[in-house]
């Protein structure tokens, strides 16, 4: 059904994927954001047991350790291209793991879930804006309406089917924190894709970052856990941190990364959309919440909009070729 997708590089030029790569990516990139929901799951589950940035290091301090086994020797090859590229592999540490992971977790300790969720999945819009306006990308309309109707079903289910109650959030230091993760997560998907990082194979430089991202947060885990304590001190919040960096951590993220790789960070953000729904999911089966009318409306929504906002532009034509044949 895919013949190309767009893979444009930092420049904005275009890569074509071949058919068989669109295809792949487009069916794992439908398991990351349930991989990426877990995350809020699992750390509901552990309470207030460890603090944000020392769960955020010991997150990604963990996930770093379950890669160097697999990644040590790619490492080492990939040396040169990873130190001409340490300064970027920074950043990346510095926005996924440090602003998009403990800022996450403080930012979520003083807004509303609703505030939180409707803020956060601004950021594909913003990796769209952001990539028109450095690179002078045109937005067709149908990806626009696309992202309009995912977002729309963001709302549908966040707010409970009640549009109106928009207009009475309330803003706060915590909705502050989630539209700086927001935006730090549209930067990280543009300087993810970079030609020399493209090169690198893609567990290689997650593991880069992941060491990256251990790096930036450890002193502001240290400085937390030196004044209000919180070291994990029982087998269960271990496991919590095990789970988180197993599935939230090296899953999502190796996902996600892989198609920044070969579909673009416009089209592979898009599916962050999909975050909603599958946390509505997971609340019903694994905390019996209720599923209601709303939520399914606000399903069909994204759903329509993700594959409106990712469809290939030749799609159509494409359709209609084979229809004559």
């Amino acid at each position: 059904m895919l013949a190309v997708s767009e893979r444009g590089n930092a420049s904005g030029a275009g890569i074509m994927a071949t058919t068989s790569e669109a295809k792949r990516a487009y069916l794992l990139l439908l398991v990351m954001p349930l991989l990426f929901s877990s995350n809020l799951v699992i750390a509901r589950a552990m309470g207030d047991a460890v603090p944000p940035f020392t769960l955020a290091a010991l997150r990604w301090g963990v996930a770093a350790i379950l890669l160097l086994p697999f990644t040590w020797g790619s490492l080492a090859a990939e040396r040169e291209r990873l130190v001409m590229s340490w300064r970027r592999i920074l950043l990346l540490g510095f926005l996924g793991m440090g602003i998009c992971g403990a800022g996450v977790y403080w930012a979520l300790g003083m807004t509303t879930a609703t505030n939180g969720t409707l803020i956060y999945t601004t950021s594909p819009v913003l990796v769209l804006l952001i990539e028109a306006a450095a690179w002078g990308r045109r937005l067709p309309l149908a990806r626009l309406g696309g992202v309009a109707l995912a977002m729309l079903g963001v709302a549908v289910i966040v707010l409970r089917g009640d549009l109106g109650s928009l207009a009475r959030l309330d803003l706060n230091p915590g909705d502050i924190g989630m539209a700086a993760a927001a935006l730090a997560w549209a930067v990280y998907s543009l300087v993810l894709k970079n030609d020399r990082l493209t090169a690198i194979p893609t567990l290689t430089l997650f593991a880069a970052i992941a060491l990256a991202g251990t790096a930036v947060l450890a002193p502001f885990a240290l400085v937390e856990l030196a004044t209000q304590g919180g070291w994990p001190d029982t087998g269960r919040i271990w496991l919590g941190v095990v789970a988180l960096a197993l599935f939230s951590a090296v899953g999502a993220f190796s996902l996600y990364q892989y198609g920044v790789k070969v579909v673009g960070p416009s089209i592979t953000s898009c599916f962050l959309y999909l975050l909603p729904v599958y946390g509505v999911g997971m609340a019903v089966i694994f905390l019996g919440e209720e599923f209601r009318a709303f939520h399914l409306a606000g399903m069909a929504l994204v759903l329509v909009g993700l594959i409106a906002a990712t469809a290939p532009p030749d799609i159509l034509p494409m359709l209609r070729r084979r229809e004559v044949e």
